[in-house]
């Protein structure tokens, strides 16, 4: 993956505010200026009204954290109406900023030809898949667009947080360790399930680790792509001595069919908690692969703390 630099003009700048006395002011906040690339967010799976709620609200999370940011949806199965293509939105992209070009030129602007990319893609991924990887990198090769791909958004430890959320949300974990009440069906024992192959196991077990820190119990990952492994998986935790499993999706929605989830969750004898869906988190890392791709570093994005 690239991580072109760009001109200096394109990158975030920070506003003046009123500076607060004291020891403990607020970091400045960064603003992105105009004629910075776009960030598309590639997302993957059927169009539907809930996977455009879901994008639509990933990308607001990103606006907020960077006002200005021009942030855009491109869908790798769209029909160009309700959900535009990936190409469509990226060569949309490239003709307004040749027309800002043009017209600042116009009004007499001393200004040059813009260079770097057009826009920025960030794949709607938790974790890598390659097959849909390779779907996404030929959508923004066939726009013929100046635009760099990220990678996936994960592994991360906001995403073992969202995980943690998730279970909690389902009845199927404690949403605080701290505080030392039970509930009666929390899982002693979670299969994180992704999709993508043996890749996408392996960055899925990353956070999985995170995720066994936070709930103090065993977690596995396995993929729902291939057969059998589920059901193996779910047989492992038992035969270390965990009797109460639950299944929690390593995928944020839009890239599985929902009755996959339902079949491995029957596979594995156990309950399932709710995909990652549009959590804080997911919009925050989004601008974080994006940020990290004009080669600036700014604040790391922060979720609840670990308890």
């Amino acid at each position: 993956m690239s991580s072109p630099t760009g001109p200096a003009s394109g990158l975030p700048v920070r506003m003046p505010r009123p500076r607060q006395p004291g020891r403990h002011r607020r970091p400045e906040p960064l603003a992105a200026p105009e004629g910075a690339p776009a960030l598309v967010l590639a997302v993957p799976g059927t169009s539907s009204a809930a996977t455009r709620s879901l994008a639509e609200e990933v990308v607001s999370i990103a606006r907020s954290e960077l006002p200005g940011l021009d942030a855009r949806i491109g869908y790798l199965d769209g029909d160009d109406a309700d959900f535009p293509t990936l190409q469509s939105v990226l060569a949309r992209a490239a003709e307004e900023r040749t027309a800002r070009f043009e017209q600042a030129r116009a009004a007499g602007a001393d200004v040059s030809q813009p260079d770097g990319p057009v826009a920025i893609v960030v794949p709607l991924l938790a974790g890598p898949d390659n097959a849909l990887l390779r779907r996404i990198r030929q959508a923004v090769m066939d726009s013929r667009v100046a635009a760099d791909l990220t990678d996936a958004l994960g592994p991360h430890p906001l995403l073992a947080e969202a995980l943690h959320v998730r279970l909690s949300e389902a009845g199927l974990a404690r949403a605080d360790r701290a505080r030392l009440f039970t509930v009666a069906t929390a899982a002693d024992g979670i299969i994180l399930a992704s999709v993508g192959g043996e890749e996408a196991v392996q960055a899925a077990g990353i956070t999985g680790m995170l995720l066994a820190a936070r709930l103090a119990v065993p977690v596995m990952a396995a993929a729902l792509d291939e057969e059998g492994a589920i059901a193996a998986t779910a047989e492992q935790l038992r035969g270390s001595g965990s009797q109460q499993l639950a299944l929690a999706p390593y995928l944020i929605g839009p890239e599985i069919d929902a009755g996959l989830l339902d079949e491995a969750a029957k596979e594995a004898g156990c309950s399932a908690a709710e995909a990652l869906g549009p959590y804080p988190a997911i919009g925050k890392l989004a601008l974080a692969k994006y940020t990290a791709a004009l080669g600036i570093a700014p604040q790391q994005p922060q979720g609840a703390p670990v308890r």
